[in-house]
C-alpha cells in the first residue's frame, strides 16, 4: 500500500478523502497548504500527491512545478468544475490525472489505483528486464529503472508520460490514435478525452527540447493521431 500526500484547504475533502484512501489499506498525510505539503515532500517523499489547485500560500500548480524540478512523483489534482483552463495547464505541467469537484470517492479510489499501478508496472522486477530496455536512435527508455535518456541525456518523465512515449517508440512510423494512447497510458475504467493526450504530448515534446531544441521525433498527423519518427 502507498503513502499518499492529501493536500487540501477544505477541511471536510480532507477528512472524508483521508478514511476513504486509509480504508483502501493507504497511509495518508494532510496538509492544508502546498507550502506545508512541499516541506514534507521534499524531506519524506511520498508514493503519491493528491492536490486541490485553489489554496492559500502556495497553490497546486506550484507546488507541482516545484515537485517536477526534480521528480516524477505522480500527482493527481482536484479541480472544480469551472477550472478546465487550469486543468489543461495541470497536465501540461506534468500532472498524471485529475478529478473535478464534486466527485464520488469511488471515482477517486479508482483513479488513484489506475496511477499507481502504472507506476508499479514500470517498477515490476523481470529476469529478462535488459530485454525490455527499448533503444530507437537517440532515445533509450528503460521501463524497469522509469529511465528515459536522449543522446545519453536524462529526460524525466511523469508515469503517464512514459507510457506514452513508450507506445509511440515502440513501432516508430505506425501512427497511434488519440484512443489507443489512452488505452496504453490509462487504466481502461478511467475516462479521459482527447485533450488530456493532446497536454501530455505537449509536455513530452517541451521536457526533450530542454535537451535538444531540435527535437521533432513526435509527429502530429491532424484528425488521426501521433507518430514517432526513429532518427
Amino acid at each position: 500500500m502507498a503513502t499518499i500526500a492529501l493536500v487540501d484547504d477544505d477541511e471536510n475533502i480532507l477528512t472524508s478523502v483521508s478514511i476513504a484512501l486509509e480504508a483502501e489499506g493507504h497511509t495518508v498525510k494532510s496538509f492544508e497548504d502546498g507550502a506545508a505539503a512541499l516541506e514534507f515532500i521534499t524531506s519524506t517523499p511520498p508514493d503519491m500527491v493528491v492536490s486541490d489547485i485553489k489554496m492559500p500560500t502556495m497553490d497546486g500548480m506550484e507546488l507541482l512545478r516545484r515537485i517536477r524540478q526534480n521528480s516524477s512523483l505522480p500527482l493527481i489534482f482536484l479541480t472544480s468544475k469551472d477550472e478546465e483552463i487550469d486543468e489543461v495547464l495541470g497536465l501540461t505541467m506534468g500532472a498524471d490525472d485529475y478529478v473535478k469537484k464534486p466527485f464520488s470517492q469511488r471515482l477517486l479510489m479508482e483513479r488513484v489505483k489506475a496511477v499507481l499501478r502504472r507506476g508499479e508496472a514500470n517498477a515490476s522486477p523481470d529476469p529478462e528486464d535488459e530485454k525490455k530496455v527499448l533503444r530507437r536512435g537517440k532515445l533509450t527508455l528503460d521501463p524497469l529503472r522509469h529511465a528515459c535518456l536522449w543522446t545519453e541525456k536524462p529526460v524525466v518523465l511523469t508515469v503517464t508520460e512514459f507510457l506514452i512515449l513508450n507506445s509511440l517508440a515502440q513501432r516508430p512510423g505506425f501512427v497511434k490514435s488519440r484512443d489507443q494512447l489512452m488505452d496504453a497510458a490509462y487504466d481502461d475504467q478511467v475516462y479521459v478525452d482527447d485533450r488530456t493526450i493532446d497536454s501530455h504530448i505537449k509536455r513530452i515534446r517541451k521536457k526533450f527540447r530542454q535537451v535538444d531544441n531540435e527535437f521533432d521525433s513526435i509527429e502530429t498527423l491532424y484528425g488521426v493521431g501521433y507518430k514517432y519518427k526513429e532518427d
